[in-house]
């Protein structure tokens, strides 16, 4: 059916419009039933109807004649609603065929898939994504809540996400959790209403009951934070390993009062991190000072201030061990302010080998993890969860830190 939107002189009457042009009538007839057509609106010297329509609005003046079709009219008055037959006949393959192919559901022969898609093409065929969702209960999207975009290491994380769901079909929709489990929360509530098709968490700080709670609702996935109590439903890297590795290098490099910026000190990453560096120091024979380990929250800022606080404590140390490259950022600066040489008179080491880090003064030692592959992994182990295949299950890949050394 289609709709109008006019402009029509005051008191011409519906009567009037089709004693003066019959023409109208006719097309009215077509839009709309001529009794459902009212004037409302009543202004000035002209009423106005207004209605759904792809048409350009026009002024109607009863005292001179004109041709609808090419007045009224911005294109023709209806199209031909392409359809799935319409591919399949010009693809010369069934309707299943086609709905494979649109679905992306099960494997279809090559040479059959090129032939639906260039029928496609042809017909300018654009799947209706609403009717899709309502006949296949999916809504195609997934949602991701990342913390603070912008973070070089979280983006590059959704970005590998992106690349995960390359051909799948799927779009995702971004959040951004801020690093306080309130937003987070009320963040995955509107992707929840959004109906989204699954939710991967980045980072965050949520507990892992809450997100259990949330995953009986839609499926859940975590990645750049291991989930102590629910493993299998996260992807991560060995931090504890990664962190061991760094502190043993400052050890082997002469150091023994090591300086760690811990991150936020409930968040599991920090937690693991801190017990790499504990480890270290235990395999090296030296003793823990917890007056060394000073929490920050993983910003540049609290890097900045936790080693102020160290310099006024008046507590010799030789190397810092920061929980992340953000905070050795802040770190350098306290250094660089003081007069501190690095690495002349203060060794500094990193973790997650953001983009900006190798262009430090001088370059930062950092820990690297693999942020890309991290998120490609993401989204397949979300991928397997909302497979119609169990039998392919998802195949966790090793992920791996490693200790760049620089200048």
């Amino acid at each position: 059916m289609a709709w109008f939107h006019a402009t029509v002189h005051r008191n011409l009457s519906p009567t009037k419009i089709s004693k003066n042009f019959g023409q109208v009538e006719a097309v009215l007839c077509q839009c709309h039933t001529l009794s459902n057509y009212r004037l409302i609106g009543l202004q000035g010297s002209a009423v106005s109807r207004v209605g759904r329509c792809s048409y350009k609005p026009l002024i109607l003046d009863y005292n001179r004649p004109f041709d609808i079709h090419s007045m009224f009219f911005a294109g023709p008055m209806s199209s031909k609603k392409i359809t799935i037959l319409d591919i399949a006949n010009a693809a010369n393959v069934s309707k299943s065929t086609v709905s494979r192919v649109l679905n992306n559901t099960t494997p279809v022969e090559e040479k059959k898939r090129k032939a639906v898609l260039k029928a496609m093409k042809k017909l300018d065929f654009k799947p209706n994504l609403f009717a899709r969702t309502l006949a296949g209960g999916k809504s195609m999207t997934m949602g991701v809540v990342t913390q603070n975009i912008g973070s070089p290491f979280y983006d590059t994380i959704t970005r590998g996400i992106i690349r995960g769901l390359v051909d799948t079909n799927y779009s995702p929709i971004f959040a951004d959790g801020q690093w306080l489990p309130r937003i987070e929360k009320g963040a995955i509530e509107t992707l929840v209403d959004r109906r989204v098709d699954g939710i991967i968490m980045v980072g965050g700080n949520l507990s892992t009951p809450i997100l259990q709670e949330f995953n009986e609702q839609v499926p859940l996935v975590s990645v750049g934070r291991r989930l102590e109590d629910w493993p299998e439903q996260g992807i991560w890297i060995d931090n504890v390993a990664a962190a061991k590795s760094a502190t043993r290098f400052l050890i082997k490099s002469g150091h023994q009062q090591i300086v760690h910026l811990q991150g936020i000190k409930d968040h599991q990453d920090a937690i693991d991190r801190l017990q790499g560096y504990r480890n270290a120091l235990d395999e090296a024979g030296i003793e823990y000072n917890s007056e060394l380990v000073v929490e920050g929250d993983f910003s540049s800022r609290s890097g900045l201030l936790a080693v102020e606080t160290m310099l006024l404590r008046g507590h010799p140390f030789s190397a810092i061990f920061s929980s992340n490259d953000e905070m050795a950022y802040g770190a350098r600066l306290a250094l660089y302010r003081r007069g501190i040489r690095v690495p002349e008179d203060v060794s500094l080491i990193g973790f997650d080998n953001q983009p900006n880090s190798a262009f430090m003064t001088p370059p930062l030692t950092t820990v690297s993890q693999p942020a890309i592959e991290m998120g490609i992994e993401a989204a397949k182990l979300m991928l397997s969860l909302l497979s119609d295949q169990p039998h392919r299950p998802y195949q966790r890949a090793k992920l791996e830190a490693e200790l760049l050394i620089r200048e």
